[in-house]
Order: C-alpha cells, then structure tokens, then sequence
C-alpha cells in the first residue's frame, strides 16, 4: 500500500511537470508567431510605404501638365502624411497603417523625402486613392504639387470658373465633379451657397473650412488648401519658401557669372529670396508674390534672360 502511494505521488509529479513544459512551450510558440505576425505587417506596411514613395516620381511632370494617376492597395489602408519644417527644405513623410484582424497597425516606419511636397490629409483611409500633380511656378519652377484623395472622398466644385473646369475635366479624376455631384460629395463653391464644405474666394485667395481660413496664390495651391488639413497645408507651403530661397540664391549666382560675360540680367533675386524667409504663414504670401512678379518682369527684360 505505502509503494503503492509513492508510485501514484510520482506518477502526478511527472505528468505536473509535462504539463508545465508543455504550457511554456506553448506560450513561446505563440509569442513566437504573433512577433512574427507583427514583424510581417510592419515590413508590408513599410514596402508599401516604399512603393508609394516610388510611384510619386513620374508625377514630377517638368513639363508644366497636369496629370493624375491611381493608386489601388489590396487592403484597406491608411495613408499618414506628416510634414516637418527643420533643415534647409524640411521633409515629407508618408507612412502607411493597415488593418488586420479589425485593427489598424501602427508601425512608426514611414518613407521620407526632402524634395516631394504632398497636399493632404494628415490621414487618408481606402483601398483607392487619386494622386494628381501640377507645377509651382513663383516665378521660375520651384517643384511639383502633389494632391493625395481618397476614391472615397468626392468632391462637389460649385460655380467654378471655367479655366478650373477645363482643368478638372481634363484630369478626369473619378472623384471630381462639376456637374452630377453625387448626393454626399464635398461641396467646393466659388461662390456663396448653401451647404459648402469649403469654400474659395479667389479675389482674396482665400479658403475657408468651417472657422479655418489659409491664403493662396497660384491654382496650385488653390488646390493644396482645398485638399489639405491646415497644418499640412501650411507646412508645405513653408517648405516651398524654403525651396524658393535656396533656388533664388542659385539664380543670383547665375546672374552674377554671366554678368561677367558682358551678358548682364538684372533681377533682384535677394529681395525674393528675403521675402521668402520672411514669410511666417500662408497670409504672407501676398509679399512673396509681389517679389516674384517683379522678379519676373525684370529677367523677361533682361537681355540675357535667368530662366
């Protein structure tokens, strides 16, 4: 009776002690898989990341077009536009979340770049999304704009003048309308009306989202303000400045080495380049554009035109 009991207290401790290893074999297996789940979706998320980065390059028009293109991600996604000042030009970056099991990922990887400007959202969520580009030209070509929507989003463009209508037709962009709105589009009006979203006076270059005004100058970023959240819009256009100065400082180079040459081009490319500095929000673009339209009057005067 008594080896009887040892053998049943040392049978229960080898099958406790199985369980308890099998158990922790268990859990790493798990912890194992869900860190490698993890590690999938943040490299997935990340290569899409890359990829959009990638596709932004043929939009770089360099021939004064417009152009759009698609952009269709297998799963629902959501693209992350974050925009900083610092440094010489500041930077963009794009980041991408996606949804798995019900849950957004959330990554932190996104791809940056220091040339591209995006006008957006802080957050775009679809599977389809619209990017279209235009040149900035102020006054010589600073970059491409590039407008990132949502297939979802529908835009509504109200009373818009005709020049802007034969532009949007001309893009073709399935989610821009002048005409057959669909009921729940986002009404853009050019004029007073009821039910706007957003609002656009192009006499003061303004526009208006509920209590939030920016300025504008050029079509441009006429666009960039009605595609975009505030602060990214005004990020963008302070990165633009940036761009602007660098590059009127390399014109005035320019027109100090062929002045040498007895081909003289007098442009006054510091007062831009200060006037660019100077500007703290989009309100003073108005003195950005008054150096630059006279920048350009001087150089079409020029005998040897800069640009």
């Amino acid at each position: 009776m008594k080896n009887s009991k040892t053998g049943f207290i040392q049978i229960s401790y080898a099958w406790l002690f199985a369980i308890i290893i099998g158990a922790i074999i268990i859990f790493f297996a798990i912890y194992a898989a869900t860190k490698l789940i993890k590690t999938e979706e943040t490299a997935t998320t990340a290569e899409t990341g890359k990829q959009i980065s990638v596709l932004l390059n043929p939009l770089e028009t360099g021939f004064g077009e417009e152009t759009t293109t698609p952009l269709t991600i297998p799963v629902e996604s959501r693209l992350n536009n974050r925009c900083g000042t610092f440094g010489n030009f500041g930077e963009q970056e794009i980041s991408v979340s996606q949804k798995s099991s019900g849950k957004w990922t959330n990554t932190n990887v996104g791809s940056i770049s220091y040339n591209k400007y995006i006008f957006s959202n802080k957050s775009v969520e679809g599977k389809n999304f619209y990017l279209f580009s235009k040149p900035f030209e102020f006054p010589f070509k600073i970059s491409d704009l590039i407008f990132l929507t949502s297939a979802e989003e529908q835009y509504c463009f109200v009373d818009v003048p005709e020049e802007i209508a034969e532009e949007l037709s001309n893009l073709n962009q399935g989610n821009l309308f002048t005409k057959n709105c669909p009921a729940e589009s986002i009404r853009v009006c050019f004029e007073e009306k009821e039910n706007c979203k957003i609002k656009v006076n192009e006499n003061l270059g303004t526009v208006e989202k509920g209590d939030e005004t920016v300025y504008f100058e050029t079509s441009g970023l006429m666009y960039g303000a009605i595609f975009s959240d505030k602060d990214i819009y005004e990020c963008q256009v302070l990165r633009l400045m940036k761009r602007l100065k660098e590059l009127a400082f390399i014109y005035n180079d320019k027109e100090t080495i062929i002045s040498k040459e007895t081909c003289p081009a007098d442009v006054n490319l510091l007062t831009l380049a200060d006037s660019a500095s100077s500007l703290r929000d989009s309100s003073d673009l108005i003195n950005v554009k008054f150096a630059a339209d006279t920048a350009e009057d001087e150089n079409k005067q020029a005998y040897c035109r800069l640009w």
